[in-house]
Order: structure tokens, then sequence, then C-alpha cells
């Protein structure tokens, strides 16, 4: 035995010293390499530093928001020898061309399947011009003004949930579904469970997840499950360690369509915390809508240019409208029109529909968000909103699902309360909800965020609602909510110590690149 063990212990020795003696070699290259590169230290920094001063001068003339700008600027000058080459790598926030061009393919092949509404906003003109125009600029981009559809209003997820499964158990054609977070647990098995039987019973049933967002809530490769399910699935831009250098560009939309008649949007994703089991940021506070009619439309064509552009399978489009399955006259009930925002082009469509909504409001202004993180441009707009009498109320989360986020959202606290916007923090745990609402008129309800991501990165989508009941029911459940809430008072901002000011101005110049 102790033969064995004198053996063992001299394998391992000598293996130690092999390696010790190879990493000596290692380091005593490396050493080499560097005094060698010394005697060229004046070129190489010469040559770092114009490749920065190049990328600042590429990113001062790129159409970027200023704030993006900014961010950039300050750690390419301050690390003059890696700034630029960093921003060469990982700066871009375009999506990457073989994206690009597949996503443009596929809208082009929608666009035919688009008709304009103008003849109902030229009716919301009457009353309402301004707003009008708001939906004069979205069907310029291919989202039409619909009329003929109900719409209903989930104040938490608790609430959608059984409608989602009621409705999927309904499906007797398709069912398209396309979501940033899918985790397994009691709602995704609840809905899992349906999509199978649906499957096998001849139903088409495809789903888009994005890979980023469920990167540690789902099993590589889970997209082979699902099919081995019955389930068509697309990964949506697969994360590949050491090369996907950027993941800026997510598929942020929630969108669930059954039959062409019926679809689910708004903040609410397929995991247990939006129905509030198991969450720990406390009660989870998330929104949703259900239209059933003909805005359904413009949802399954989002839904569609994403699918036919990563796994072209339809040739006609036609098959999937509403009437197809539902021949019987859909309910009216006021406008209702989705949109949707992509970092394909230079608009920024979230972000302007939201300032054309506040810009337009005379009476109040109720906004849910997650995230406040908002550049120039918006913080103007809400802050002007508030200067001319409108009422402007935010609510935050009270308990933060992110701490630094948490932080740099409380940061644009001390302007916005100093312009008499009212701020209110949801005691009970994390608001996850992206609405707003204003003047008892018109209402959003959607995926995105009062973020840099959500208005500049992501592909996001929303639904507008003008003299409908969803309008009532956003403001109702603001103002409800709004008792289980803190009031941010101007004191709580006041006397901060100098190293919580300064943390704060860091957070807010690099908050575009988080």
């Amino acid at each position: 035995m102790k033969k064995v063990l004198k053996k063992i212990l001299g394998v391992l020795t000598s293996r130690a010293v092999i390696v010790a003696v190879l990493l000596m070699i290692q380091l005593g290259w490396m050493g080499f390499v560097l005094v060698r590169l010394m005697r060229y230290s004046v070129w190489i920094t010469a040559l770092f530093t114009f490749l920065s001063l190049v990328a600042v001068a590429y990113v001062i003339n790129s159409k970027s928001n200023p704030s993006v700008k900014l961010a950039w600027v300050v750690p390419i000058l301050a690390f003059p020898l890696f700034g630029g080459l960093l921003y060469l790598a990982v700066g871009g926030k375009r999506p990457k061309r073989r994206m690009r061009r597949a996503l443009e393919k596929a809208q082009s092949e929608i666009q035919p399947y688009i008709a304009s509404g103008k003849e109902r906003i030229e009716n919301v003109r009457k009353e309402q011009p301004h707003l009008a125009g708001q939906m004069e600029y979205l069907d310029k981009r291919g989202y039409p003004l619909y009329a003929q559809t109900q719409a209903e209003y989930f104040p938490l997820g608790d609430l959608n949930y059984p409608v989602i499964l009621e409705e999927l158990k309904k499906a007797e054609h398709y069912i398209f579904l396309e979501y940033f977070i899918i985790q397994e647990g009691t709602m995704w098995n609840g809905i899992l469970e349906i999509l199978k039987e649906k499957a096998a019973a001849g139903v088409d049933v495809r789903l888009i997840y994005d890979d980023v967002g469920n990167l540690f809530k789902l099993p590589a490769g889970y997209y082979r499950t699902m099919e081995e399910c019955g389930i068509q699935c697309i990964c949506f831009n697969p994360f590949i360690p050491f090369w996907s250098m950027v993941m800026n560009n997510r598929d942020h939309r929630k969108i669930l369509v059954i039959d062409g008649h019926t679809a689910f949007t708004g903040g609410i994703n397929l995991a247990d915390e939006y129905i509030n089991v198991g969450s720990k940021f406390g009660h989870w506070k998330d929104t949703g809508v259900v239209l059933r009619g003909e805005a359904v439309w413009s949802l399954t064509l989002m839904f569609l240019n994403m699918w036919n552009a990563f796994r072209p399978t339809d040739q006609d489009l036609n098959q999937y409208r509403p009437r197809v399955w539902h021949p019987a006259p859909f309910a009216d009930d006021g406008y209702v029109l989705p949109y949707a925002d992509t970092p394909l082009d230079e608009e920024i469509v979230a972000e302007n529909v939201y300032m054309n909504l506040i810009n337009g409001a005379t009476k109040y202004v109720y906004i849910f968000t997650p995230y406040l993180i908002t550049d120039h441009e918006m913080t103007t707009c809400l802050c002007l909103a508030a200067q001319r009498g409108v009422d402007v109320r935010i609510m935050t989360p009270g308990v933060p699902d992110k701490k630094t986020v948490y932080q740099l959202t409380r940061s644009h606290y001390p302007e916005l309360l100093d312009n008499g916007i009212r701020i209110y923090e949801y005691t009970p745990g994390f608001v996850h909800a992206k609405c707003l609402v204003c003047d008892d008129q018109v209402a959003t309800v959607g995926t995105i965020n009062f973020d840099y991501r959500s208005l500049y990165l992501h592909f996001e989508c929303g639904t507008i609602h003008y003299r409908n009941r969803v309008v009532r029911q956003v403001k109702e459940d603001f103002l409800e909510t709004m008792e289980k809430c803190r009031q941010v008072t101007e004191y709580q901002t006041e006397g901060l110590p100098l190293r919580k000011e300064i943390y704060y101005a860091v957070l807010r110049l690099f908050a575009p690149l988080m």
C-alpha cells in the first residue's frame, strides 16, 4: 500500500513540476514580449489614441441619442488605448446584418397585407385632432387603427392567466406565441400541457422565445424539446459564448394569437412570478390585455413577420385573418391600435408614442413603469406637461428586481419632483406593468418600459385604446394601486450624501449602456 501511495505521490509531484515549468515559460515569454513592445510604446499609444479619436468622431456624427453618445465618448477619451477598440467591439447598437436582412425581407412580404385605417382616423380627428395625428403617424408605419374590436384589461397576471388557459382550450386551427421569458413552473407547465394536446390534435402551434431572456431560465436547446412535443419553435438571436459580444437587440414582445380572432399582449411573461407564485420580490404587479376582433390582425402580422424572417413557412397570410375562423361580426367598443417598435430603423416609435400622448394631455397622465431611466427628451416632455398644469403621476416598484437599476431609477426623481411630478413606489413588491393613461380618452398597454433598452434596442409592442373600456380600467387600476404605494416627497431626495450624488451621476452617465 505504501509503495502505491509513493508511486501516486511521485506522479503528482512530477506533473506539478511540469506545470510549474510550463507556467514559468509562459510568464517568461509574456515578459519578453512586453519588454520588446516597450520600445514601440510611443507608436502603439499614438495608434490607439488615433483609433479612439476616430471612434469619438464617428460616435458624435452618428444618429444616436445624445445621451448614448456621451456615455461612449467619456470612456473612449478616458481610456484612449482601448476605448476606441472597445466601441468597435461592443458599441454597435444595430442588429446583425444577417438578422436585419431577414427581418426586412419578411417585412416587405407582409406589407401588401396591411390596410390603412385613415377613414377611422378621420372620425377621431373630428373629436381629437392631436390624437388623430398620433394615429396617422403610426398608420404610415404600417400600424392602422381598428374598430370592431373588444378589449379587456387585466390588472394582474393572476387574473390574466385563467383567461389564457380558457382561450387556449378553445383553439381549433393555430396558436402563435412570442415571449421574452418562459420558465418551467406552474404557469408555463399549465400552458404547455394544452399546447401539447392541441399540437397532437393537428393545431398549428408555434413558439418564439428570446435566448438571452431565458439564458438561465430554460435548459440549453429547449427549442428541440418543443419540436419533439410537436410545437414548432424558434429561439430568437441565439447566444454564442465568446462570439456573441453584443446581445443588445432582444425580442421583448409578448404576443399570443389564437385562431386569428383573439390575442393577448402586455407586460406578462410566462413565468411563475407573473402570477404571484414564488415571487422573490414581493407582490408582482403586472398588466395585460386581450383583444377580440379586427385589431388582432396587426398582432398576427407582428408574429408572422418575426417567424417568417427566420423560418420561412407561409406563402399566403390571408388564411390567418380574423374573419377566416370567426365569420360573424365582431362587437364594437371604441378604437384599438396595436403597434410595434424595432431597432432595424432609426425611428424611435415607442418613445414617440409616449411623448405624443404626454404632449397632448390637458388634464392628467398616469404611468406604470418598472424602470424610469429616461433620456433628456422624455424628461423634458414629462416636466413640461407638469409645468403646464397636467397632473403627472408615475408609479415605480417599491421592491427592486435589480438593485443598480433601482438606484438609477431613483436618481431621476429629484428633477421630476422639482417640476411638480408626483412619484409613487409600490410598497407590496415589484411593478412590471407598462401602461399610460391620460384625460379619460386614451391609454396604451404593452411591453415598453421607460428605459433606454425598451425605447432604443429591443423589439417591442403595445396597444393604444381610444374611447373603449380599457381606458377607464387602466385609470381605475392606477388609482386603486396608488393606495398601496408610498409617495416620494421632495425632502426624501434632498441632502443626499456626496458619495451617493457621485454614484447617481455615474449611473446616469452610463445608463444608456446598461
